[in-house]
């Protein structure tokens, strides 16, 4: 099947073309035909397999065919996604596709100001593309209406349940209204997707599975470098330099901090690079993804945040610094590269304390990855005494964690030097000393201790007239404390001038 003979409109046909579309993907031969129809949409597809044309032309073609115009502060099709990265994304494949027609988008997300997106909605939109935050802040200052809608579009609808979002999904979902086509699509499909899906869809939907759940493209070439932490960035960094044909490189990583770290290492080899993350605003991670996308940037360094955030061409490898936690982002990191039928390749680093992680990926994968070039570890610096608690972190899936605690004491205690109590200290190091701040506490026991500073107060506070012995002043005046009765004080001056009396 060519995309030409499916039923789209002549100015949809124009921008297909014009996008350099032929043949249709499995999942959009086979949604295309129903949601034409009318019907909703169960979409199973692992990343990369052309799921926005999939729901972007049915939606588009039936928006042309309703004849109907948007109203003020409403939009006609919603499309919810978990990030800004794919917000943009998807906004700016259906601008592609709308391009020879009427039909207005707009994309609202986070992060940001939002009085152009305020603007934008004044007038009303057909397709509006939103993160669920920012579209329930602007319904709740009624700057946009769902009373119109007649498109309602779930995409990543794991990922929205694993980054927390599913209260604002139900909180949407109620505003919706019930005369609507659904969407839903999702990569995998455990059981609380499941639930999901059924509070959302009619019944009775079409079920298009295009690849079973949670299996890579088979065009990804996969290897496996086994290495502790602390040689991570080495061996990354002598692999970048060893292999000029890696053009195009994304690094997933775990944390933000460690995106900066890593970044900092590739840098200071020469390697043009630039991290996005959480911590970035939205200005600088749009500028690196476009440095990216432009060639300007060899690396960009990410975290999960932009597992499937990022659609950038000829993404040669992709590069797991860190394993994930959960075995189904893996599949979305590695599905950045090998898309739209080329072949890719993905790396991944495992530490003694990831390789419980590791199995579970190939678990889930069914794919035992195999392991990288051995020489390159020749080129690497020798590995580092691991400390007592490396040692404890580096245990999970290698022993129990009372084993694992015990091997963390007994290295601290070889570790430890001998310590004297500090009494003990204390008096065997100045014994003459110790014996005078004895004597200067007033009526306290011996064994109690006295602070050096104490020590100073006290006997700053003894005056050298109220001394045993001492003859005070011919007037007899005592000593005045506060401290406008000091010497040159009016006070003082006017206590010598009465002999005494103030």
């Amino acid at each position: 099947m060519l995309f030409s003979d499916l039923p789209l409109a002549n100015p949809l046909q124009r921008a297909v073309r014009a996008v350099g579309y032929e043949q249709p993907t499995p999942i959009q031969e086979k949604s295309i035909p129903s949601l034409l129809e009318g019907r909703d949409l169960l979409g199973i597809a692992q990343t990369g397999t052309g799921k926005t044309a999939a729901f972007a032309l049915p939606i588009l073609q039936r928006l042309l065919d309703s004849g109907k115009f948007r109203a003020p502060k409403t939009c006609r099709a919603l499309v919810l996604l978990p990030t800004r990265e794919l917000a943009i994304q998807v906004e700016e494949c259906f601008k592609q596709y709308a391009q020879f027609t009427a039909i207005s988008t707009a994309c609202i997300f986070g992060g940001v100001n939002d009085a152009s997106q305020k603007r934008n909605l004044v007038r009303g939109v057909d397709v509006l593309v939103a993160t669920p935050g920012r579209l329930l802040d602007l319904i709740g200052q009624k700057a946009v209406s769902l009373k119109a809608l007649e498109f309602f579009v779930l995409d990543e609808a794991d990922r929205m349940l694993d980054m927390g979002f599913i209260h604002d999904i139900r909180k949407v979902v109620a505003l919706l209204p019930q005369n609507r086509q659904n969407l839903f699509f999702s990569a995998t499909m455990p059981d609380d997707i499941t639930k999901l899906a059924a509070t959302i869809l009619r019944p009775d939907p079409v079920r298009v599975e295009v690849a079973p759940q949670s299996t890579p493209i088979e065009r990804i070439r996969q290897e496996l470098y086994r290495i502790d932490k602390r040689r991570k960035g080495a061996l990354l960094k002598e692999l970048l330099l060893a292999h000029p044909e890696m053009k195009k490189v994304l690094v997933f990583c775990r944390t933000k901090h460690g995106a900066d770290k890593i970044t900092r290492v590739l840098e200071k080899a020469g390697v043009k690079c630039a991290a996005i993350h959480g911590n970035k605003s939205q200005n600088r991670r749009q500028e690196a993804l476009g440095n990216f996308k432009c060639e300007q940037i060899r690396v960009l360094v990410a975290t999960d945040i932009a597992a499937r955030g990022i659609d950038v061409d000829d993404v040669s490898h992709v590069f797991n610094y860190d394993l994930p936690d959960v075995a189904e982002t893996f599949v979305h990191r590695i599905g950045r590269t090998a898309r739209a039928g080329k072949d890719g390749i993905a790396i991944s680093f495992c530490s003694p304390d990831e390789e419980q992680d590791l199995r579970a990926i190939e678990k889930l994968t069914r794919i035992r990855i195999p392991e990288g070039d051995q020489a390159i570890y020749e080129k690497l610096p020798p590995p580092q005494k691991e400390t007592a608690e490396s040692e404890m972190r580096n245990a999970r899936g290698r022993m129990n964690r009372s084993e694992a605690q015990a091997r963390a004491e007994k290295s601290r205690e070889k570790r430890r030097p001998e310590k004297q109590s500090r009494p003990e200290k204390a008096r065997g190091l100045m014994p003459e000393r110790n014996e005078r701040r004895f004597e200067n506490t007033r009526g306290q026991r011996p064994e109690q201790k006295l602070r050096p500073e104490n020590v100073r107060n006290e006997a700053r506070e003894q005056h050298p007239s109220e001394q045993p012995g001492a003859v005070r002043p011919e007037n007899g005046a005592p000593r005045h404390r506060h401290r406008r009765n000091r010497p040159g004080s009016r006070a003082r001056r006017r206590m010598r001038e009465n002999g005494g009396a103030v």
